[in-house]
Protein backbone atom coordinates (compact mmCIF):
# COMPACT_ATOMS: atom_id res chain seq x y z
CA UNK A 1 0.00 0.00 0.00
CA UNK A 2 2.75 2.31 1.44
CA UNK A 3 4.65 1.75 -2.27
CA UNK A 4 1.69 1.91 -4.38
CA UNK A 5 1.47 5.66 -3.01
CA UNK A 6 4.78 6.77 -2.60
CA UNK A 7 5.00 5.57 -7.06
CA UNK A 8 1.65 7.36 -7.54
CA UNK A 9 3.21 10.24 -6.00
CA UNK A 10 6.46 10.11 -8.11
CA UNK A 11 4.90 9.33 -11.38
CA UNK A 12 4.03 13.28 -12.57
CA UNK A 13 7.84 13.92 -11.87
CA UNK A 14 8.66 11.19 -13.96
CA UNK A 15 6.90 12.33 -16.48
CA UNK A 16 8.11 16.04 -16.41
CA UNK A 17 11.44 14.35 -16.68
CA UNK A 18 11.18 13.32 -20.28
CA UNK A 19 10.49 17.33 -20.88
CA UNK A 20 13.41 18.13 -18.62
CA UNK A 21 16.29 18.72 -20.95
CA UNK A 22 18.60 21.39 -19.61
CA UNK A 23 20.38 20.86 -16.63
CA UNK A 24 18.82 23.37 -14.64
CA UNK A 25 15.47 22.04 -15.35
CA UNK A 26 16.68 18.38 -14.37
CA UNK A 27 17.93 19.91 -10.84
CA UNK A 28 14.25 21.93 -10.17
CA UNK A 29 12.64 18.85 -11.14
CA UNK A 30 15.38 17.11 -8.50
CA UNK A 31 14.20 20.09 -5.86
CA UNK A 32 10.80 19.22 -6.49
CA UNK A 33 10.59 15.88 -6.19
CA UNK A 34 12.74 15.46 -2.88
CA UNK A 35 10.36 18.50 -1.57
CA UNK A 36 6.45 17.04 -2.42
CA UNK A 37 4.61 14.88 -0.18
CA UNK A 38 4.35 11.34 -0.07
CA UNK A 39 7.61 10.73 -2.66
CA UNK A 40 9.72 7.99 -0.68
CA UNK A 41 11.20 5.92 -3.70
CA UNK A 42 13.14 7.35 -6.32
CA UNK A 43 15.03 4.60 -8.20
CA UNK A 44 12.38 5.26 -11.46
CA UNK A 45 13.55 8.92 -11.29
CA UNK A 46 17.25 8.26 -10.94
CA UNK A 47 16.80 6.03 -14.24
CA UNK A 48 15.61 9.15 -16.22
CA UNK A 49 18.12 9.89 -19.21
CA UNK A 50 17.75 13.59 -18.08
CA UNK A 51 18.44 13.32 -14.96
CA UNK A 52 21.65 10.45 -15.19
CA UNK A 53 22.77 13.68 -17.26
CA UNK A 54 23.32 15.84 -14.18
CA UNK A 55 26.16 13.66 -13.97
CA UNK A 56 27.96 14.99 -16.46
CA UNK A 57 27.23 18.75 -15.71
CA UNK A 58 29.95 20.61 -12.89
CA UNK A 59 27.30 22.67 -11.85
CA UNK A 60 24.57 20.76 -11.14
CA UNK A 61 26.35 17.13 -10.78
CA UNK A 62 25.17 17.44 -7.02
CA UNK A 63 22.06 17.52 -7.32
CA UNK A 64 22.17 13.88 -8.67
CA UNK A 65 24.09 12.99 -5.82
CA UNK A 66 21.14 14.49 -3.52
CA UNK A 67 19.28 12.67 -5.41
CA UNK A 68 20.94 9.64 -4.47
CA UNK A 69 21.03 10.28 -0.64
CA UNK A 70 17.51 10.60 -1.03
CA UNK A 71 17.06 7.21 -2.52
CA UNK A 72 19.10 5.12 -0.24
CA UNK A 73 21.54 7.48 2.20
CA UNK A 74 20.80 8.78 5.29
CA UNK A 75 20.97 12.09 6.86
CA UNK A 76 24.36 11.53 8.23
CA UNK A 77 25.52 10.15 4.84
CA UNK A 78 24.31 13.73 3.72
CA UNK A 79 26.16 15.58 6.06
CA UNK A 80 29.57 13.32 5.69
CA UNK A 81 28.98 13.65 1.80
CA UNK A 82 32.79 14.73 0.30
CA UNK A 83 31.67 17.45 -2.06
CA UNK A 84 29.11 19.69 -0.77
CA UNK A 85 25.63 19.41 -1.51
CA UNK A 86 22.84 21.53 -1.97
CA UNK A 87 21.20 23.09 0.91
CA UNK A 88 17.89 21.32 1.94
CA UNK A 89 14.29 23.15 2.63
CA UNK A 90 12.38 22.24 5.66
CA UNK A 91 10.50 20.28 3.58
CA UNK A 92 13.20 17.90 2.22
CA UNK A 93 15.14 17.80 5.92
CA UNK A 94 11.52 16.70 7.02
CA UNK A 95 11.92 14.08 4.13
CA UNK A 96 15.34 12.67 4.57
CA UNK A 97 15.24 13.06 8.45
CA UNK A 98 12.11 10.67 7.79
CA UNK A 99 13.56 8.30 5.49
CA UNK A 100 16.99 8.48 8.06
CA UNK A 101 14.47 6.81 10.12
CA UNK A 102 13.32 4.18 8.33
CA UNK A 103 16.75 2.99 7.32
CA UNK A 104 17.64 2.93 11.40
CA UNK A 105 14.87 1.16 12.11
CA UNK A 106 15.28 -1.12 9.74
CA UNK A 107 18.78 -1.85 11.03
CA UNK A 108 17.55 -2.13 14.35
CA UNK A 109 14.88 -4.57 13.33
CA UNK A 110 16.82 -6.85 10.87
CA UNK A 111 17.75 -8.73 14.12
CA UNK A 112 14.74 -9.20 16.43
CA UNK A 113 11.15 -8.44 15.52
CA UNK A 114 11.32 -5.78 17.97
CA UNK A 115 13.67 -3.27 19.42
CA UNK A 116 14.31 -0.07 21.40
CA UNK A 117 16.08 2.78 20.04
CA UNK A 118 17.12 5.68 22.24
CA UNK A 119 16.33 9.01 21.95
CA UNK A 120 19.48 10.41 22.48
CA UNK A 121 20.92 7.96 19.99
CA UNK A 122 17.95 9.22 17.52
CA UNK A 123 18.66 12.93 18.38
CA UNK A 124 21.96 12.30 17.30
CA UNK A 125 21.91 10.28 14.34
CA UNK A 126 19.28 12.30 13.05
CA UNK A 127 20.49 15.94 14.06
CA UNK A 128 17.41 16.70 16.49
CA UNK A 129 17.56 19.11 18.97
CA UNK A 130 15.29 17.89 21.76
CA UNK A 131 13.18 14.79 22.71
CA UNK A 132 10.09 16.67 21.69
CA UNK A 133 11.82 17.49 18.12
CA UNK A 134 12.12 13.61 18.11
CA UNK A 135 9.02 13.14 19.09
CA UNK A 136 7.58 14.76 16.43
CA UNK A 137 8.93 12.92 13.92
CA UNK A 138 8.28 9.62 15.18
CA UNK A 139 4.39 10.89 15.10
CA UNK A 140 4.93 11.46 11.81
CA UNK A 141 6.47 8.90 10.66
CA UNK A 142 3.71 6.80 12.57
CA UNK A 143 0.62 8.38 11.04
CA UNK A 144 2.08 8.55 7.17
CA UNK A 145 2.61 4.39 7.81
CA UNK A 146 6.21 4.12 7.38
CA UNK A 147 6.75 2.15 10.57
CA UNK A 148 4.67 0.96 13.28
CA UNK A 149 6.16 2.30 16.97
CA UNK A 150 5.36 3.04 20.05
CA UNK A 151 6.90 6.02 22.35
CA UNK A 152 8.02 5.63 25.66
CA UNK A 153 8.81 9.16 27.01
CA UNK A 154 9.35 7.86 30.80
CA UNK A 155 12.26 5.07 29.31
CA UNK A 156 13.04 8.16 26.34
CA UNK A 157 12.80 4.57 24.10
CA UNK A 158 11.43 4.02 20.54
CA UNK A 159 9.77 0.58 20.13
CA UNK A 160 9.59 -0.13 16.57
CA UNK A 161 7.57 -3.16 15.69
CA UNK A 162 7.52 -2.97 11.52
CA UNK A 163 8.93 -0.45 8.78
CA UNK A 164 7.40 0.00 5.77
CA UNK A 165 9.76 -1.36 2.38
CA UNK A 166 10.03 2.53 0.92
CA UNK A 167 13.93 2.69 0.88
CA UNK A 168 15.46 2.00 -2.89
CA UNK A 169 18.53 -0.21 -2.95
CA UNK A 170 22.29 1.04 -3.32
CA UNK A 171 24.19 0.00 -6.30
CA UNK A 172 26.29 -3.10 -4.78
CA UNK A 173 23.89 -3.73 -1.98
CA UNK A 174 22.44 -7.08 -4.19
CA UNK A 175 24.94 -9.24 -2.72
CA UNK A 176 24.30 -8.02 0.83
CA UNK A 177 20.32 -8.47 0.26
CA UNK A 178 21.34 -11.90 -0.99
CA UNK A 179 23.50 -12.79 2.00
CA UNK A 180 20.49 -11.64 4.60
CA UNK A 181 18.59 -13.23 2.81
CA UNK A 182 20.14 -16.43 2.86
CA UNK A 183 20.66 -16.10 6.63
CA UNK A 184 17.20 -15.85 7.03
CA UNK A 185 16.91 -19.09 4.97
CA UNK A 186 18.88 -20.72 7.55
CA UNK A 187 16.94 -19.72 9.93
CA UNK A 188 13.60 -20.89 8.30
CA UNK A 189 15.49 -23.87 8.12
CA UNK A 190 16.45 -24.63 11.23
CA UNK A 191 13.54 -23.41 12.87
CA UNK A 192 11.76 -26.42 10.72
CA UNK A 193 14.06 -28.61 11.54
CA UNK A 194 13.62 -28.20 15.08
CA UNK A 195 9.61 -28.34 14.56
CA UNK A 196 9.96 -31.58 12.35
CA UNK A 197 12.10 -33.07 15.53
CA UNK A 198 9.14 -31.80 17.93
CA UNK A 199 6.41 -33.33 15.71
CA UNK A 200 8.61 -36.72 15.40
CA UNK A 201 8.68 -36.38 19.10
CA UNK A 202 4.84 -36.35 20.12
CA UNK A 203 4.36 -38.51 16.96
CA UNK A 204 6.57 -41.39 19.04
CA UNK A 205 5.06 -40.71 22.00
CA UNK A 206 1.76 -40.85 20.97
CA UNK A 207 2.50 -44.20 19.22
CA UNK A 208 3.95 -45.51 23.09
CA UNK A 209 0.41 -43.92 24.57
CA UNK A 210 -1.67 -46.39 22.22
CA UNK A 211 0.71 -49.28 22.83
CA UNK A 212 0.12 -48.98 26.37
CA UNK A 213 -3.72 -48.56 26.24
CA UNK A 214 -3.72 -51.79 24.10
CA UNK A 215 -1.76 -53.64 26.43
CA UNK A 216 -4.19 -52.65 29.36
CA UNK A 217 -7.58 -53.17 27.34
CA UNK A 218 -5.86 -56.70 26.79
CA UNK A 219 -5.32 -56.93 30.42
CA UNK A 220 -8.82 -56.04 31.56
CA UNK A 221 -9.98 -58.28 29.03
CA UNK A 222 -8.46 -61.03 29.96
CA UNK A 223 -9.03 -60.52 33.53
CA UNK A 224 -12.69 -60.05 32.69
CA UNK A 225 -12.44 -63.44 30.80
CA UNK A 226 -10.95 -65.16 34.37
CA UNK A 227 -13.92 -63.57 35.99
CA UNK A 228 -16.72 -64.94 34.30
CA UNK A 229 -15.33 -68.29 34.14
CA UNK A 230 -14.37 -68.50 37.82
CA UNK A 231 -17.88 -67.02 38.73
CA UNK A 232 -19.62 -70.03 36.75
CA UNK A 233 -17.49 -72.89 37.84
CA UNK A 234 -18.82 -71.48 41.75
CA UNK A 235 -22.30 -70.80 41.00
CA UNK A 236 -22.09 -74.78 39.59
CA UNK A 237 -20.72 -75.93 43.27
CA UNK A 238 -22.80 -74.42 45.01
CA UNK A 239 -25.90 -75.69 43.53
CA UNK A 240 -23.82 -79.35 43.61
CA UNK A 241 -23.64 -78.72 47.13
CA UNK A 242 -27.25 -77.24 48.33
CA UNK A 243 -28.65 -80.25 46.38
CA UNK A 244 -25.50 -82.70 48.13
CA UNK A 245 -26.96 -81.18 51.68
CA UNK A 246 -30.99 -81.63 50.71
CA UNK A 247 -30.38 -85.49 50.12
CA UNK A 248 -28.89 -85.75 53.24
CA UNK A 249 -31.76 -84.03 55.15
CA UNK A 250 -33.95 -86.53 53.40
CA UNK A 251 -31.88 -89.43 54.22
CA UNK A 252 -31.82 -88.20 57.80
CA UNK A 253 -35.65 -87.73 57.68
CA UNK A 254 -36.36 -91.21 56.48
CA UNK A 255 -34.15 -92.70 59.50
CA UNK A 256 -36.30 -91.36 62.09
CA UNK A 257 -39.29 -92.11 60.20
CA UNK A 258 -38.58 -95.86 60.04
CA UNK A 259 -37.40 -96.09 64.05
CA UNK A 260 -40.73 -94.41 64.59
CA UNK A 261 -42.39 -97.15 62.99
CA UNK A 262 -40.66 -100.12 64.32
CA UNK A 263 -41.58 -98.55 67.97
CA UNK A 264 -45.18 -98.32 66.80
CA UNK A 265 -45.33 -102.02 65.55
CA UNK A 266 -43.65 -103.15 68.63
CA UNK A 267 -45.99 -101.20 70.94
CA UNK A 268 -48.68 -102.62 69.08
CA UNK A 269 -47.61 -106.33 68.99
CA UNK A 270 -47.11 -105.81 72.64
CA UNK A 271 -50.42 -104.45 73.63
CA UNK A 272 -52.24 -107.62 71.87
CA UNK A 273 -50.44 -110.11 73.52
CA UNK A 274 -51.68 -108.13 76.78
CA UNK A 275 -55.24 -108.29 75.88
CA UNK A 276 -54.95 -111.93 74.85
CA UNK A 277 -53.55 -112.81 78.57
CA UNK A 278 -56.68 -111.33 79.88
CA UNK A 279 -59.22 -112.65 77.83
CA UNK A 280 -58.94 -116.10 78.80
Amino acid sequence: MEQSRALNALAPFLALAKSATSPRAASDLVTQATSAPNTYVFAELLQQPNIRKLATDEQYANYLTLLETFAWGTWESYKASSTPLPSLSDAQARKLRLLSLLTIAAEKTNATAQHNLSYPSLCSRLDLESPRDLEQLVTAAIYDNLISATLNPAAQTVVVTSVAPLRDLAPGSISELLGELSAWSGRCDAVLADLQAEVSRIEANAVKRAAREQSKDKQIRAATEVSEKTGVVGGLRSMGSRQSSKIEEDDDAMEVDGVGSANGSRKRSAAGKAGGKLGR
